[in-house]
């Protein structure tokens, strides 16, 4: 099985070299790695480029955000499954791609996910947040429930099939591609019982409350514009869910 992981980034030279590191020190034989810049200025590109062919496939273009970068990588991707890894984020060790292709394989699964940290932005041995996943069953997004976007994996045929990332849900739109694939169309998944990410504290979606707000707000998009009806608490959970991952 191919993976393809895909990383994009904008600006990101403070942190690059450690996603980039984290991915070519996996121990998975079979790894398609895309690099999409949006044509950085701080010195980003010239630390992906020293890697030479080690990143298989770069582009350095402007773009209309991180969404739409990603859409990028997926057009390029080769890879049986896709992975996405953000320039600020890094793999929890060295066997994770390992343990991504058994579970996918073992479960004859569409998709998989695990559980992720979010960790110190000067310190990664400090774990900010600590989001376990669990397993997903049937009414689980109806909870509140979604996986964290980082670890989720998902087979390019779900792409060809159903679509990618809308570029007019802000920053749910990861949260839309989830609810779109697992819970309207019921994709097969895998769950990994571990954490297989670890991202920097300081994302769009959760560096503030307005943008909080605005993200709740599309996530009622989210689930209007795929004809799908939440029950009439399912959006206060969502956020209400993440206080559980600070203790």
């Amino acid at each position: 099985m191919k993976i393809s992981i895909i990383t994009v980034v904008f600006n990101g030279a403070a942190t690059i070299n450690h996603c980039i590191e984290s991915v070519l020190g996996q121990d998975y034989d079979s790894i398609e790695y895309i690099m999409i810049d949006g044509n950085s200025t701080d010195g980003t590109k010239e630390i992906i480029e020293s890697y030479g062919d080690r990143i298989h496939k770069y582009l350095s273009e402007p773009d209309k955000g991180i969404y739409d970068a990603m859409n990028k990588g997926v057009k390029l991707a080769t890879g049986d499954v896709i992975g996405i890894l953000n320039a600020d984020d890094f793999y929890a060790g060295n066997t994770i791609i390992s343990d991504v292709a058994r579970a996918i394989e073992k479960n004859q699964a569409d998709a998989c996910y695990g559980d992720l940290n979010y960790v110190d932005s000067n310190d990664e041995s400090i774990v900010k947040r600590n989001w376990v996943s669990g397993r997903y069953k049937p009414n689980s997004f109806l909870l509140g429930w979604m996986p964290p976007h980082p670890t989720f994996f998902l087979r390019k045929k779900c792409y060809e099939n159903f679509g990618n990332f809308r570029l007019d849900m802000g920053s749910a739109a990861d949260y839309e591609l989830m609810l779109r694939m697992i819970y309207k169309h019921g994709i097969k998944l895998a769950y990994i019982p571990k954490v297989i990410v670890k991202m920097r504290t300081g994302g769009v979606s959760n560096s503030n409350i307005k943008n909080r707000i605005e993200a709740n707000k599309n996530d009622q998009k989210a689930w209007k514009i795929n004809e799908l009806k939440p029950w009439f608490f399912t959006l206060w959970l969502k956020p209400i869910r993440k206080i559980t991952q600070f203790i």
